[in-house]
């Protein structure tokens, strides 16, 4: 697959690598994981200043380069695999050692790949990722811009931005500009949930409509009659007029525990249509068309 299908833009300013080196904070023990090497503008920075580097990247040439250029140096591994579903729980470097993550992440897989090692059973000790400008300021929003990826993000981590970096500090140069990013994990997830699918069941309904009112939202999100949804908002006892994205993470936490309250509700989607025409069917062939 050619670069350009993939994103890919090479990062080449110095003074940005420098500050994502420096965010790193690397120690001479430590192991680091950098997703999307590329052409390895960071990656003889990283050698040098760790103890062990893990080496991810989806384009098969770039790999296979890789490998060649580090073939004689045992702490260097490269492996062509895809980050958005790396086990990180499973990778003898990482399954009982911490570890870092470094990456200037494609633009097209930057949420999934945060989220895929946020949500690891073996979550790093810190992430400095490079995104697009917008995304970084999304991962970052506070309650009033809020968003889902605002709250998938936050549940695990606490982020920082580092350095902007418009496009000519790449080659070829992208259309929009990136900004770097240090999450820091957190030791225990930032709200309480049975499990992040459950969890995320209702943050994905709630941010449905994102422009309507929270009950109106949850309502089309989790198929519920609308006063049912009016009566789970009631019963956090918020505002009717609040909206999704002015909800905090504590917010979230009262909504998710009056959900589980009420017993979950919610029906699959299409459930009622597929019920709707059902009945439609037996209707119209009782009367013979």
């Amino acid at each position: 697959m050619p670069p350009q299908r993939l994103g890919q833009h090479f990062l080449e300013d110095e003074t940005v690598i420098d500050a994502i080196i420096d965010a790193a904070d690397l120690q001479p023990d430590d192991t680091v994981v950098e997703v999307g090497p590329g052409r390895g503008a960071l990656t003889g920075r990283l050698v040098e200043g760790a103890g062990r580097v893990l080496l991810l990247e989806y384009d098969q040439e770039l790999a296979d380069r890789l490998a060649e250029k580090y073939d004689s140096i045992p702490n260097v591994r490269v492996m062509h695999a895809d980050a958005r579903e790396f086990g990180s729980d499973s990778d003898p470097w990482l399954v009982d050692n911490d570890y870092k993550v470094v990456a200037n992440l494609p633009y097209y897989a930057a949420s999934p790949i945060t989220r895929n090692f946020l949500e690891s059973t073996r979550k790093p000790e810190s992430m400095v990722i490079m995104v697009q400008r917008e995304v970084a300021d999304d991962m970052s929003a506070e309650p009033g811009d809020m968003s889902l990826l605002s709250l998938a993000v936050q549940i695990y981590a606490t982020t920082e931005h580092v350095v902007e970096a418009p496009p000519e500090c790449f080659n070829p140069p992208p259309k929009v500009h990136s900004m770097v990013l240090r999450l820091i994990p957190t030791e225990n997830e930032r709200i309480s949930f049975e499990s992040a699918d459950d969890f995320f069941k209702l943050a994905r309904s709630g941010f449905k409509s994102p422009r309507k009112q929270l009950h109106n939202s949850l309502s089309d999100g989790l198929f519920i009659p609308l006063e049912d949804a009016r009566g789970l908002v009631g019963a956090t006892g918020f505002e009717t007029s609040r909206r999704p994205s002015t909800l905090s993470l504590e917010d979230w936490q009262v909504l998710y525990d009056a959900w589980v309250e009420a017993g979950r509700p919610m029906q699959v989607q299409g459930s009622v249509r597929r019920k709707r025409q059902k009945d439609r069917f037996r209707g119209d062939h009782r009367a013979g068309v």
